[in-house]
């Protein structure tokens, strides 16, 4: 996990700032022809507000050259910087995947000659050549989409060549997307019970019976901090998520709000979740465990013995080399014992947040709590898994009434 550089008051430095061994500052940068320039101060603030001003120039002076002139990358980087509202994680999402599939090929072509041919070739090229998931595809249209609206506007081109290509492309690849099946209440408590009882994996089941107990995001859950639990009233607020993203072989953390508004929320903490944090708390205590801090704040609940915390994606090789470890061995118990084996299917993190989900539906008809407890931002989305749970307890419902001979 990288750190961020700080200067010699503990002040975070940004991307491009540095401090040279005589304390003073420097922000190195490119200019638009790939030329490097340096920028030198005495101290931090006034090194910013050169920047500030080098950046108002720069936004300034793009529209006198932009007829003809603009490149892609040039449209994408003004369409970032006039948003100004966008979450961290977000944006570093944004920058990072069309820096790594767009800004070398089809980001340095002029936008007056981006035609609706060209978008469709290159996302097509991205799905069949490169072998990207369509939501990643879609991450780009993310970007390019209003990166040409905001042009459009502008009066800098007279359409947007992005409109409508990915509904095509969605139309022909809709397939392509991965369905989330909760688990089964049987598999749920397989899992965890096999989790607990191994030597090499128990490590995990503080997380995991958070997980499953409270149905929370993968990066709510790491950002989560002990002042966020109140024992006595017995709840759990969600106010930060962590993140990440990885630039030039190193990992970039960061702590920001929740996905949405609607993710800020006070979740009621459950026995077993209860039990589990009380236990991890005086474990930390015992061994005098101290968390690693991330943009100034410490005191993160799920971390390692040296206090550092997982990234999720090392947690879902975990959920995967578990689940592989508990099917063999669940497979040759089955044939011992001359019964139908409960093997584990292929899950993830967000698997267990829609398990979590499946159960409250099983067992909540009010909508809106659901809604509520998930941190939905539409109520379209808590409808569908309700609708999806239901429809399978009608199923089951028809199952149990046939087999106790109601209808004949």
């Amino acid at each position: 996990m990288s750190k961020s550089r700080k200067d010699s008051k503990g002040r975070i430095l940004r991307k491009g700032e540095g401090q040279r061994k005589d304390k003073r500052y420097i922000y190195q940068y490119t200019d638009p022809n790939g030329k490097r320039h340096v920028l030198y101060a005495n101290d931090l603030l006034e090194l910013r507000a050169k920047e500030d001003e080098l950046e108002r120039e720069r936004l300034e002076g793009i529209k006198g050259y932009a007829r003809g002139k603009m490149t892609l990358n040039q449209l994408v980087e003004k369409y970032l910087a006039t948003k100004y509202d966008l979450k961290i994680s977000t944006r570093l999402r944004y920058e990072r995947t069309y820096e790594a599939y767009a800004m070398d090929n089809i980001g340095k072509r002029l936008i007056n000659d981006i035609k609706y041919s060209d978008i469709r070739f290159f996302y097509y090229t991205l799905l069949r050549e490169r072998n990207i998931k369509i939501g990643t595809v879609d991450s780009i249209h993310s970007v390019l989409h209003p990166a040409f609206q905001m042009a459009v506007r502008d009066d800098l081109i007279r359409n947007n060549p992005t409109d409508g290509v990915m509904a095509e492309v969605r139309k022909k690849h809709g397939n392509d997307a991965v369905v989330r099946h909760p688990l089964t209440i049987e598999q749920q408590r397989a899992f965890l019970s096999f989790t607990e009882k191994s030597y090499t994996w128990k490590r995990w089941m503080p997380l995991f019976t958070f997980l499953f107990g409270t149905g929370c995001r993968i990066g709510e859950a790491l950002g989560l901090r002990w002042e966020d639990l109140d024992f006595e009233n017995k709840t759990i607020t969600i106010i930060h998520s962590l993140g990440y993203v990885q630039h030039n072989g190193s990992r970039e953390v960061f702590l920001s709000s929740p996905k949405t508004e609607a993710g800020k929320r006070t979740i009621p903490m459950v026995d077993a979740v209860e039990k589990m944090l009380k236990n991890e708390r005086l474990k930390q205590q015992n061994n005098n465990i101290t968390s690693c801090t991330i943009d100034g704040f410490s005191g993160f609940v799920f971390v390692d013995k040296n206090g550092k915390i997982s990234c999720y994606q090392d947690i879902n090789k975990a959920i995967k080399r578990i689940s592989k470890a508990y099917n063999a061995y669940e497979t040759v118990r089955a044939e011992q014992e001359e019964r139908a084996a409960v093997l584990l299917p292929y899950f993830t993190c967000h698997y267990i947040r829609h398990t979590f989900c499946t159960r409250l539906c099983e067992h909540e008809t009010n909508l809106k709590v659901i809604q509520s407890i998930m941190g939905h931002t539409s109520i379209k989305t808590t409808m569908d898994i309700y609708a999806e749970t239901t429809e399978k307890k009608k199923q089951e419902t028809f199952e149990t009434l046939q087999n106790n001979n109601v209808f004949f």
